[in-house]
């Protein structure tokens, strides 16, 4: 049987998640693979009656069996098939956006690409290939996407954990044109370089752009804390928005040092800017030892828990940091609190942070609930690409 004509034959009462459009088809759902598909190969997904389900692209590394690339029996997945979704998830980008110089353009399963993640930035593309569908077209990606937005040249970064769940190692590098180690964006006026080569993700939180600007409008006049700063987003937007003072904590001195270039591109008054290389649960505690007290404070940490085995200490960490950001809130003052591990919900987030309120003994209201930018959409199929959550809260 040609790997095209490969079949995953499902469990018995195994396909309904297939049913109601979820992309993913995990191991323990298979009941037999019918021929011999290689990884990434296009395999069809079958009820146990033979009944067909989806159109996927096979991994036999992954506990993630298959992800779908569609679920019409009458869709043949080839170049033409992926171009044309491609061509359909820049085109809702620019419908909705415009043709801004700085915004994710393929949001994966969200888009019907399942592992494929692609940002721009200026006239650099930056794509990662995180499942085994995305990189059996590897060669496709590149050209497609440099025709459908103009841009001069595609840098991979593909050096994430993920991949080797696949079956997939590390790769990273130029793929296409001349990629700049550094690539220029403005965003709400504010100019970053963005280190597409070494960065964090692909170079660039664009996910956070809807609470930058948030957080710009509440630091008119405010002493700001802006906590895990990465490059500067939240601090650069802190300053523009006229904060008093804005003292911004990271452990790496790499992505200190590009902070205070991107300070530097915007002719910012450095006098209203700290930045400091510190553990953040240790910092904290020394700013409440001290008697410091914030207007503004932003909690941004990197993802704690990467699966779902790593929940129980994620939420010990994430209820540290925002218990103790809490006791540094001066009254009336306001936490953009956030957590992007997809593996911790909304709805146990804001229990994470609940409990760290009481234990504060702070009296702080919900503003808000956050989440990630309108060029990073959630399919209602797909609830897990909700990755991004945050609360805005102040205090009384």
């Amino acid at each position: 049987m040609p790997a095209s004509a490969s079949r995953l034959v499902l469990k018995p009462e195994r396909e309904k998640s297939l049913r109601h459009r979820h992309p993913w088809i995990f191991s323990g759902a298979i009941a037999r693979v019918e021929g011999d598909p290689a990884s990434g190969d296009t395999v069809s997904v079958v009820a146990p009656d033979g009944a067909f389900l989806a159109w996927a692209a096979y991994c036999a590394d992954s506990q993630i069996r298959a992800r779908a690339w569609s679920f019409e029996a009458t869709d043949t997945i080839d170049e033409a098939f992926l171009r044309s979704k491609l061509a359909a998830s820049v085109a809702r980008r620019h419908r909705l956006m415009g043709e801004g110089d700085a915004m994710r353009l393929v949001h994966g399963e969200s888009d019907g690409l399942p592992g494929l993640i692609a940002d721009r930035y200026g006239e650099t593309i930056v794509v990662q290939l995180l499942s085994a569908g995305a990189e059996r077209w590897r060669a496709l990606w590149p050209s497609a996407l440099v025709q459908l937005t103009g841009a001069t040249s595609v840098y991979e970064r593909s050096d994430v954990e993920v991949r080797t769940l696949e079956g997939l190692a590390p790769r990273s590098g130029p793929v296409m044109g001349e990629a700049p180690a550094h690539a220029r964006i403005v965003e709400d006026g504010i100019a970053y370089d963005v280190d597409v080569a070494r960065g964090q993700k692909t170079g660039f939180y664009l996910d956070q752009r809807d609470n930058r600007h948030l957080a710009a409008a509440l630091a008119h006049d405010a002493e700001a804390l802006n906590c895990f700063c990465y490059t500067g987003g939240f601090s650069l937007s802190a300053l523009q928005g006229g904060a008093k003072r804005v003292t911004s904590l990271d452990t790496s001195e790499e992505a200190l040092d590009l902070a205070r270039h991107n300070m530097g591109l915007n002719n910012l008054d450095a006098s209203r800017a700290e930045w400091l290389a510190a553990d953040v649960f240790a910092q904290l505690r020394k700013f409440r030892d001290q008697g410091r007290k914030f207007d503004l404070i932003v909690l941004d940490p990197p993802k704690f828990a990467p699966t779902e085995k790593h929940v129980p200490n994620a939420a010990r960490a994430y209820k540290d940091i925002n218990l103790w950001a809490m006791k540094l809130l001066a009254p009336g003052g306001h936490l953009l609190t956030f957590s992007c591990s997809s593996a911790v919900g909304p709805d146990l987030f804001q229990k994470i942070v609940a409990g760290a309120a009481a234990d504060a003994r702070a009296d702080v209201q919900i503003r808000r609930h956050l989440g990630a930018a309108l060029d990073h959409p959630v399919s209602i199929h797909f609830p897990e690409g909700e990755y991004l959550k945050g609360l805005w809260l102040q205090a009384a």
